[in-house]
């Protein structure tokens, strides 16, 4: 899929199916991980696969806002180490390259951050330099995704080379 249309239709989903993903895909979202840019190129992340049943359950159970992930095929902590004052942008850069690569194969995601640190941090058995900064649940979705998403328009968005200052001029120009 071209970069530009799975960005543009990528959407974030909650409700998955019952199909497996494969390995080699699952393979792919992680090697998408491991090959995002980090801050000084430090790549002070760590990542936890998660994929058994009962495992998601308690990442679910361990949730306060991705309860949905008990639905998952499957999941990724992003762990992080928080004396990198980046270390929340570097997640979210790994998040959103997991995503974007798992679209490309029709895979779809979402991401939540509201756990219960210390219930994860012992479940999961994450040390204690490091912190569950963002979890990906990924699956296939539940019912077939079509339509455009729902953006406010690039005029209300951006201005032109100073805050306020309109983007008319720059679209007349294309």
């Amino acid at each position: 899929m071209d970069a530009y249309d799975n960005v543009v239709t990528k959407l974030d989903v909650r409700e998955f199916a019952s199909k497996s993903v494969p390995a080699n895909v699952k393979l792919k979202v992680l090697e998408a991980a491991q090959m995002t840019g980090s801050g000084m190129n430090v790549q002070h992340w760590k990542f936890i696969l998660v994929q058994d049943r009962k495992n998601l359950r308690k990442l679910a159970e361990d949730s306060t806002s991705g309860k949905w992930v008990e639905r998952a095929d499957f999941a990724v902590i992003v762990l992080t180490n928080p004396k990198y004052g980046f270390h929340l942008i570097d997640a979210g850069r790994v998040a959103q390259n997991m995503q974007t690569v798992a679209w490309n194969y029709e895979v779809a995601s979402c991401v939540f951050t509201g756990v219960n640190r210390e219930a994860l941090r012992k479940g999961f058995k994450i040390p204690r330099d490091l912190i569950p900064s963002i979890i990906v649940g990924f699956g296939y979705p539940s019912r077939k995704l079509i339509g455009r998403k729902s953006r406010k328009p690039l005029t209300e968005l951006v201005s032109l080379e100073s805050y306020g200052e309109p983007l008319n001029p720059l679209l007349a120009g294309v």
